[in-house]
């Protein structure tokens, strides 16, 4: 998929608008997607996209993450962190799919159909330019950020 535009979606967004892909273009995109709202590992990721956020947006880039959690909850995890960004509910799975991001993962020794916390850089064309699988969070959304002022 790198170097390959990605195909429009449209998905419930907070704020009251839905998030259609092909609007974003003409500025970089990163899409991160995480497991669930208010969880230890999404809390931290998010807050370190939201505390990056003004130099991210120093580059015209904007941020949005998806999960499979409703509106209300993303509304809720939002207003929580101060999130400067939108969050995008995916219950149908529709970008999920369209990313390869579901995986078959182990929790609570239970083996679960769930999001492998993963981002993707679009640049201002809406061509995937990079891709991070099963990240560690501390330091990624500084090292999506240097991906960014290289594009």
């Amino acid at each position: 998929m790198i170097d390959q535009p990605v195909a429009d979606f449209t998905l419930d967004a907070t704020g009251g608008q839905p998030f259609q892909l092909s609007a974003a273009r003409g500025a970089p995109l990163v899409i991160y997607f995480y497991p669930k709202d208010s969880t230890p590992g999404c809390t931290n990721e998010a807050g370190q996209f939201r505390d990056l956020h003004a130099a991210f947006a120093r580059l015209g880039c904007t941020i949005v993450g998806i999960s499979r959690d409703g509106i209300k909850s993303h509304e809720n995890f939002k207003a929580k962190l101060g999130l400067p960004f939108e969050l995008l509910s995916d219950g149908e799975e529709v970008a999920c799919n369209l990313f390869g991001v579901i995986k078959q993962k182990k929790l609570y020794g239970k083996l679960v159909r769930g999001i492998e916390r993963s981002t993707f850089l679009l640049d201002r064309h809406g061509v995937l330019r990079r891709e991070w699988r099963g990240i560690k969070v501390d330091g990624h959304a500084a090292e999506v950020l240097e991906a960014v002022a290289g594009l």
